[in-house]
C-alpha cells in the first residue's frame, strides 16, 4: 500500500469516527430535548382539585362542606367515629397540642360548653395532634385537668399522613368547628375562641 493510499484510507477512518460521534451528540441532544419538555409540560400541567366531602385527598373542612369522616381512639384506647356521632347530634371538635399554650385555656372553655350543654344533644371532642406516641402523656394531662369530654388522639395512616387533622387542613392550633347534625360545618376558626362567642354559636345551632 503506497503512503498515500494509506493517508486515504486513515482519513476515512476518522471522517467516520466523527460522523459516528456527532451522530451520537445529535441523539443525546434530542433526549435531552425530550426530558425538558416533558418536565415543562408537568409543570404547566395544573393539579387535580382537592376533594371537599371527606375521603383520599380531602383538605378542608370550611363552613357549608360535609366534614370528613374519620375513626380515631380516645386515650382510654375506646374508638370514637365521628359519623355515628353526627348522626345522632351535633358535634364541637378542637384540634389541639398539649405542648400549645393558647389551646390549655381554649380547653377551659370547651370544658364549660361540656359542663352547660352535656344534657342537650351535643358531643364535644378534643383531638390531640401529638400521635400515639404521646398517648399516654396527654392521657395524664387530660385527667390532671379534670376534662370530661371526649379526649381523642390523632394518628398516622398508611401514608404517613395525619388521618384527622391533615384531612381538616388543620394549620394552627387550636381550631375549633362546630357540625351541625348530619355532618355539616356550621362554624371554623383557628387561634383563640371567645367564649361569648362560642356560646353564641353553639346556642344558636341547638335552638334550631
Amino acid at each position: 500500500m503506497s503512503r498515500r493510499s494509506a493517508v486515504r484510507e486513515g482519513g476515512s477512518v476518522v471522517t467516520a469516527l466523527m460522523e459516528a460521534r456527532l451522530l451520537a451528540f445529535a441523539a443525546i441532544l434530542s433526549l435531552l430535548s425530550l426530558s425538558v419538555g416533558a418536565v415543562a409540560a408537568e409543570r404547566e400541567t395544573p393539579p387535580p382539585p382537592l376533594a371537599v366531602h371527606g375521603g383520599e385527598g380531602t383538605r378542608f373542612a370550611e363552613p357549608g362542606m360535609i366534614a370528613p369522616d374519620f375513626t380515631v381512639l380516645d386515650v382510654e384506647g375506646h374508638p370514637f367515629r365521628l359519623s355515628e356521632e353526627v348522626s345522632r347530634k351535633p358535634v364541637l371538635l378542637l384540634f389541639w397540642s398539649v405542648f400549645c399554650d393558647p389551646c390549655r385555656a381554649e380547653m377551659a372553655t370547651l370544658q364549660k360548653a361540656h359542663d352547660k350543654y352535656a344534657g342537650r344533644d351535643l358531643t364535644v371532642a378534643a383531638v390531640a395532634v401529638d400521635g400515639n406516641p404521646l398517648r399516654n402523656i396527654i392521657g395524664g394531662f387530660v385527667r390532671q385537668e379534670g376534662y370530661t369530654f371526649k379526649a381523642l388522639v390523632d394518628e398516622l395512616d398508611a401514608t404517613e399522613k395525619w388521618k384527622v387533622a391533615d384531612a381538616y387542613g388543620v394549620a394552627v392550633t387550636p381550631t375549633l368547628l362546630l357540625l351541625e347534625k348530619g355532618g355539616k360545618v356550621l362554624h371554623r376558626k383557628g387561634g383563640k375562641t371567645r367564649e361569648d362567642e362560642l356560646e353564641k354559636a353553639v346556642s344558636s345551632l341547638l335552638e334550631k
